[in-house]
């Protein structure tokens, strides 16, 4: 069975929940003793601290840890493609493919890359050239356009001698990450490197693509890396787990044995953190310490953070040694003094104390009204003619005073730009809208980074914020708090954004945005770039604002797990309509749409398969007639595709439809059999 047939083949539920098995033959990559070290702005930094790995033929592992950990510095050394610029020096053994990458010549690098080594990267824009064909692009490792044509057709493009005329902007994410793949496995390579290519992309998608990885191994034989911050998306398909942090292994094992006996405090506290369907809602997401800016250099480099911290464990820097006495192979490695004692993990959530109650929505006049929306752009389609993309048809949405909702789907459904239209950001749309204007409503974007201006420090940025004829002191007092209030030191006050981490940007936006209360927080996806602690920690933020002061909230996000946390309430949006809404709870345990159904479906859990949800969103340039889900429905029954039938919301189920914080609503002919 070639890659195509494998991948559209329905997964028996053995399938589903059977680990991935390893069948090594022989090693494609081994290191030794890695330690690199790079040069910026005229200071040398020590990257990679000591690293052994071995990679066996046909074997994925996953490379697993926060930002800074040193993992990509470790693909780039495999591939290597370590830049120039930052004067990079290896010392230990890298070998790869048969190859010493340490002597190795230019030459030799780039034809090992051509013919030997594939690499898939987080962000295919910065990776495919904007200005050619995905097509030629694909033909120029892969050797001729037939055989481009098929890799694509392989990886499951639709179309692909359409797609091959493509430009990378003309396609969806999930499409150039396959174009990506395609590229990566063109030649059939020994060793291909994923470095974090789901990190930006739906749940859905990401599932479809690390089915599409898997499916590549079983099929080609070949090895991947597979780099992520995230345990739960390596579980989905590793034979091995290696985690990292501050450039050095500190545990690695088999995924079963990483998973369910954790051996190290920093993979405990990285699965303690990690977000599922089944956390604590009534209790504060449990997330690592920060890291302090004078750690310790010496002894064990988790140790500040660390809770299972001994006064030896500041003395000497711990090896990578067996986790269990009784492990014969010693397959299962940890860098603790403690690893024998840690055993299985248990619920660091269940050590937090209760929550405070959440403030009740009240009933009556919402704060914001939204019905019958429409929103549409006048663009270009992929022939360069005028087209009209219609971003919302039809949205009908309010929001109680104190009430959080969330609103999921997929990357085109319509979020964001509800989102805009709510903030008052975007005024092209037609239909009823009530609500708070001005500095009532805040918002906070995804990359915090590019939403605070770049030349102001921080002070600058939260005291335009607050009125003009406030006094200087008042201002510094209020910024102090408001600080405060979000964990951060006073001593940001004076730094520039670029000099604080994603999670302190993150944090500095919240600030800023909540320093004068106002009556409704816009979220737009605050969390979707972020490690897994950093993320709970500004999870558990947002909570408590809203707790606090009583803010009223409004979440997008793509991240099903994270909306149960976050929203009273969740809105399912789908190629701009709503087509589920209900208590956050209600929509989770008993989805009443197929899409609800497969994006609950799709949310990777450790010990779990996923199955991905087949094909991709239509084009919002030519929406479909009716239930626009019908095309991918594995329901669909033929008055779906009607213009009437499936697009209307009703209530399902026994709750009181009078209160609109305890109806459940879906627009599905088969709502009723769900």
């Amino acid at each position: 069975m070639d890659v195509a047939a494998s991948l559209a083949a329905p997964l028996t539920e053995a399938q589903a929940v059977e680990a991935p098995v390893a069948s090594p033959r022989g090693v494609v990559a081994r290191l030794r003793g890695l330690d690199v070290s790079l040069e910026r702005n005229g200071v040398r930094s020590q990257i990679l601290h000591g690293v052994d790995l071995e990679i066996g033929r046909g074997e994925i592992v996953g490379i697993v840890g926060e930002s800074g950990s040193g993992k990509s510095v470790m693909s780039m050394s495999m591939l290597g493609l370590l830049p120039e610029s930052s004067r990079p020096r290896i010392d230990g053994s890298l070998e790869v493919a048969g190859l010493d990458l340490r002597t190795a010549s230019p030459q030799q690098l780039r034809q090992a890359r051509r013919s030997r080594l594939g690499v898939v990267f987080q962000d295919p824009m910065t990776s495919l050239n904007p200005t050619m064909h995905v097509g030629t692009q694909v033909a120029e490792k892969a050797g001729s356009a037939e055989e481009a044509i098929r890799l694509m057709r392989a990886v499951g493009i639709p179309q692909p001698e359409r797609r091959y005329r493509s430009y990378p902007h003309e396609l969806s994410g999930g499409l150039r990450q396959r174009v990506m793949i395609a590229m990566a496995v063109a030649g059939d390579p020994e060793l291909v490197v994923a470095d974090e290519p789901t990190t930006a992309l739906d749940v859905t998608v990401q599932a479809q693509v690390l089915t599409l990885l898997a499916g590549m191994r079983d099929e080609l034989g070949c090895s991947i890396v597979l780099i992520t911050h995230d345990l739960g998306v390596a579980a989905q398909i590793a034979d091995r787990i290696a985690v990292m942090y501050r450039g050095r292994i500190v545990e690695t094992g088999t995924t079963r044995q990483v998973l369910e006996s954790p051996r190290h405090p920093y993979t405990r506290g990285l699965l303690g953190s990690r977000l599922s369907l089944d956390s604590d809602r009534t209790r504060p997401l449990w997330a690592l310490p920060t890291e302090s800016a004078g750690a310790a250099t010496t002894g064990c480099p988790f140790a500040s953070r660390c809770r299972f911290v001994e006064e030896a464990c500041h003395e000497q820097e711990p090896a990578l040694r067996a986790a269990a006495p009784d492990d014969a192979e010693h397959s299962h490695l940890a860098a603790c003094r403690r690893a024998e004692e840690l055993g299985a993990l248990e619920s660091a959530q269940e050590l937090l104390p209760p929550l405070p109650p959440a403030p009740t929505p009240q009933r009556g006049a919402p704060l914001v009204q939204a019905a019958d929306l429409e929103c549409s752009f006048q663009v270009r389609d992929e022939r360069g003619r005028r087209a009209t993309l219609s971003a919302l048809r039809g949205v009908t949405l309010d929001l109680q005073p104190g009430e959080s909702v969330a609103i999921v789907g997929e990357s085109g459904s319509g979020k964001s730009t509800l989102l805009r239209v709510a903030g008052q950001l975007e005024k092209r749309h037609t239909g009823a809208l009530r609500g708070p204007r001005g500095t009532d409503v805040q918002m906070v974007f995804q990359d915090a980074g590019s939403s605070l201006t770049p030349w102001l420090t921080i002070r600058e940025v939260l005291h335009e914020r607050l009125p003009r004829r406030t006094p200087t002191a008042e201002k510094e007092e209020q910024a102090l708090a408001i600080l405060d209030r979000v964990g951060l030191p006073g001593s940001v006050l004076d730094a520039l954004p670029g000099e604080l981490s994603g999670g302190q940007r993150q944090r500095v936006a919240l600030a800023r945005a909540t320093i004068v209360p106002p009556q409704v927080l816009l979220c737009d996806e605050p969390t979707s770039a972020l490690d897994v602690s950093v993320a709970a920690n500004v999870l558990n933020l947002i909570n408590e604002l809203r707790r606090d002061l009583g803010i009223a909230v409004m979440f997008v996000t793509h991240d099903l797990a994270v909306a149960r946390i976050i929203g009273d309430r969740i809105a399912v949006m789908y190629l701009g309509r709503i087509v589920e809404v209900g208590r956050a709870e209600d929509v989770i345990a008993t989805p009443r749409h197929p899409y609800t159904r497969n994006l609950v479906a799709a949310v990777p859990q450790p010990g779990r398969t996923v199955l991905p949800l087949a094909g991709e969103p239509a084009s919002a340039l030519d929406p479909p007639t009716g239930c626009a889900f019908h095309p991918r429905c594995p329901v669909a029954l033929p008055e779906c595709a009607s213009t009437v039938v499936g697009v209307q919301l009703a209530a399902v189920g026994d709750r009181p439809t009078n209160d609109v914080t305890l109806r459940h609503e879906v627009a599905c002919v088969r709502r009723g059999e769900f």
